[in-house]
C-alpha cells in the first residue's frame, strides 16, 4: 500500500495524539480547567458513509471508550515524573443494511494500549523544562497478536516560562515514529486577558478561548485535533494493513467540577476531517460531521502536609 501526497499533513496531526504534562504538572495560569488524575470518556461520531467495490454505499458510526490515570513516580522540589497507562476500544458501529465489508473494524475489536511518561524539571522560580514521551501499539488484537503489531512513539521537549502571573510561553520540538521519523516545532501560548476569560495554545494539538462563568464552571470556545491509527489484518498478505483517520474536532466544551475530587466535561461540535484511509478499495464519501463526547474525571488527591 503507498501514502498519499497528503503524508505530511497526516504525519502532523499524528503527533497530536502525544499527550500534553498533566496540568498537576505544568505551572498553569489561574481559571484553567482543574488537573484529571483519572479520565473516563465516550465520543460519538454518526454519519459516516464509505463507498465499496460489489457493496456499494455503507454507513457508519464512530464510537469510542477511552481511559486514563495518571500515577506519580517522582515528586521532588525540582524534578516530577508521572506515569500515565491509558487504554482505548473503538469501533465503526455497522448502520446500514447487508453484509458489514470492515466486520473486522467493529465489535469493539479496534483497542489501543498506551504509556505516557512525562517529567518537569524546574530550572528557575519562573521556567520549566517539559519532557513527554508515548508509546502504544493499536490495531484489532482478536485477529493479531501483540508481536505482529509495531510500536508507535513520540517524544518532545518544551522550554516553559511564566512571563507574569497571566501569560505564559513555551517553545520545543518533538519527534515521532510512526511509519517514519518526523521531527516538528511545538509552540504554547497561554494568556489570561481578563479575571474570567483567556486563550489556551498547545500547537499543534489545540486552541481554545476560554470564560470562567463561575469557580466551578469553564466554558471553551476550541478546535482540537482526533488522530487514530489502527492495524487490522489483510487478507492475502503477511504485514498487516495501516487504516488511519485525522480529524479537527470545532466546537463547545463545559466543564462542571463537581466538589473537590470529581468533575465532568460535555463536549458538542462538528468533526472536519483532513484524511481517511480505511481498507484498499474503500472510497470516503462522507467523513465529515457532528460529534458529541462525555467526559467523567477525578481530580488529584491533595493530601496535608505535616507540620
Amino acid at each position: 500500500m503507498q501514502f498519499s501526497n497528503r503524508d505530511t499533513i497526516i504525519v502532523f496531526l499524528t503527533l497530536l495524539s502525544v499527550t500534553a504534562v498533566s496540568q498537576s504538572l505544568k505551572p498553569g495560569l489561574a481559571g484553567m480547567a482543574p488537573s484529571k488524575w483519572l479520565t473516563m470518556r465516550h465520543s460519538h461520531a454518526p454519519g459516516k458513509v464509505y463507498s465499496f467495490p460489489g457493496a456499494g454505499r455503507k454507513t457508519f458510526t464512530q464510537d469510542e471508550y477511552y481511559l486514563r490515570a495518571w500515577i506519580p513516580v517522582v515528586h521532588k522540589e525540582k524534578v516530577t515524573v508521572i506515569l500515565g497507562p491509558n487504554y482505548r476500544t473503538e469501533q465503526l458501529e455497522f448502520k446500514s443494511s447487508g453484509e458489514n465489508p470492515v466486520d473486522n473494524m467493529s465489535n469493539w475489536d479496534l483497542r489501543t494500549y498506551g504509556l505516557d511518561v512525562n517529567a518537569l524539571v524546574k530550572t528557575d522560580s519562573l521556567s520549566w523544562l517539559i519532557f513527554t514521551s508515548h508509546i502504544n501499539k493499536s490495531g484489532n488484537f482478536s485477529e493479531l497478536s501483540a508481536s505482529e503489531i509495531p510500536i508507535n512513539y513520540t517524544v518532545s521537549a518544551t522550554f516553559l516560562r511564566k512571563k507574569s502571573p497571566n501569560k505564559e510561553i513555551g517553545a520545543g520540538v518533538m519527534m515521532n515514529k510512526s511509519f517514519r521519523v518526523t521531527v516538528l516545532p511545538v509552540f504554547i501560548f497561554n494568556y489570561n486577558y481578563s479575571e474570567r476569560g483567556g486563550i489556551e495554545m498547545m500547537l499543534p494539538k489545540k486552541i481554545a478561548w476560554r470564560n470562567n462563568l463561575s469557580p466551578w464552571d469553564i466554558l471553551y470556545v476550541k478546535a482540537e485535533s482526533v488522530t487514530r491509527t489502527y492495524y487490522i489484518h489483510e487478507i492475502n498478505s503477511n504485514n498487516p494493513a495501516v487504516c488511519r483517520r485525522v480529524d479537527i474536532d470545532m466546537g463547545l466544551s463545559y466543564n462542571r467540577r463537581l466538589g473537590k475530587y470529581a468533575g465532568v466535561e460535555v463536549f458538542g461540535g462538528y468533526r472536519k476531517n483532513i484524511s481517511n484511509r480505511l481498507i484498499a478499495g474503500a472510497t470516503p464519501l462522507k467523513t465529515s460531521g457532528l460529534s458529541a463526547s462525555v467526559e467523567l474525571y477525578v481530580q488529584p488527591p491533595k493530601f496535608k502536609k505535616k507540620k
